[in-house]
């Protein structure tokens, strides 16, 4: 008997028989065309890419009306049964209503199906049992590999997909040790810093993020430790984490104001979060953008719409997205790829123009 890969539309009631789940195989074309089962396998095989086949050109155009015919389509499960292959990428991100991440995936997936992969995404909310279950449902579907936009930066979790033999690559975030495709967030750090320092204001506040995401703690020190080095050390209760939102943002801010700080300038590891200092500022009657500088990170689209535009740093998201898929592809491969920083850009807008240090009034 013949190998069932086929998942077409059935045969006609009076022709050759199908699978037992109804579906048309190989066989049927076989037994319908008066060929071999290997003949027709061959012949189809070639036209989805196979290097060759020596049935003759009669033989071939007589097996390719047969099969179209009867509606035969290559079953993609049963092929990977024999390359070991799903073409498939299970992708794991925070939340999929982030625009920062949302574009990184639109990347992963531009690559993705440009080497013949599909994606599929979900979500663990930074939360660690949810990201045991997500993980554990998505390798039920046998992927290829995985892309983690997740990743703690002090857990194991990493360490035993890898002992598991899980090939994968980390997006967004970095831990030490594993293949990641991420923007240099030390520097993008740094940028924010010496745009600062450049404009004169030297007492500033750090809006800092998750303090278990790379992110967060490369942003964060980047600018701090450039502060540090042009001798104006940040005050630790002027450093505030929190989550990369506008209530984390706003909340954060708040921290900073309710120590009695109200500092020249701000910078706030995510665009969002630095909306939502916005909110926390008006609170207390100051002006974002007048009374106080402000700085985000990643440069969404929204930045530039504010009333007052907000000076961002710019992350290529896209190309991280398409970055870690080309990683992948050469893990499967077989290659030993290494990880790659993409590089910051500072955009410098009216939110850091228009204000002025309180010592220069």
């Amino acid at each position: 008997m013949g190998t069932t890969v086929g998942v077409g539309m059935t045969g006609p009631s009076d022709g050759p028989a199908n699978g037992p789940d109804g579906r048309v195989t190989l066989r049927t074309v076989a037994d319908a065309a008066g060929v071999h089962t290997s003949t027709v396998s061959r012949i189809l095989n070639k036209q989805l890419g196979a290097s060759s086949h020596t049935a003759s050109p009669a033989t071939v155009s007589r097996v390719l009306a047969v099969a179209k015919e009867l509606g035969y389509t290559p079953n993609p499960n049963a092929k990977s049964l024999r390359t070991r292959q799903t073409k498939h990428i299970g992708v794991l991100v925070p939340t999929l209503s982030d625009l920062v991440l949302a574009t990184i995936y639109e990347g992963i997936e531009d690559a993705a199906e440009r080497h013949g992969y599909s994606t599929y995404v979900t979500n663990s909310l930074d939360d660690p049992e949810r990201r045991e279950r997500q993980t554990e449902t998505m390798l039920a579907r046998h992927p290829d590999a995985m892309i983690f936009g997740d990743a703690e930066h002090h857990s194991d979790f990493l360490q035993r997909q890898q002992d598991r033999g899980i090939r994968f690559c980390l997006v967004s975030r970095r831990v030490e040790g594993f293949l990641s495709s991420t923007t240099d967030d030390y520097l993008g750090g740094c940028l924010a810093a010496r745009h600062l320092l450049e404009l004169g204001f030297t007492d500033v506040a750090v809006l800092a993020g998750q303090p278990y995401a790379s992110t967060a703690i490369d942003r964060t020190a980047g600018f701090t430790d450039t502060y540090r080095s042009a001798g104006h050390p940040v005050p630790h209760d002027h450093v505030a984490w929190g989550p990369f939102d506008t209530a984390g943002g706003r909340s954060a801010m708040q921290t900073v104001l309710a120590t009695g700080a109200t500092p020249d300038a701000v910078f706030a590891t995510n665009d969002f979060a630095a909306i939502g200092a916005i909110g926390g500022l008006r609170d207390v009657g100051l002006v974002a953008g007048v009374d106080v500088a402000l700085v985000g990170y990643n440069d969404v689209p929204l930045a530039e719409a504010l009333p007052t535009p907000l000076t961002t740093i710019h992350s290529p998201r896209h190309e991280m997205g398409r970055t870690a898929v080309e990683l992948i592809v050469q893990l499967l491969r077989g290659e030993q790829p290494e990880s790659v920083r993409l590089t910051p850009e500072l955009r410098v807008r009216e939110s850091t123009l228009a204000a002025r240090p309180r010592s220069r009034a």
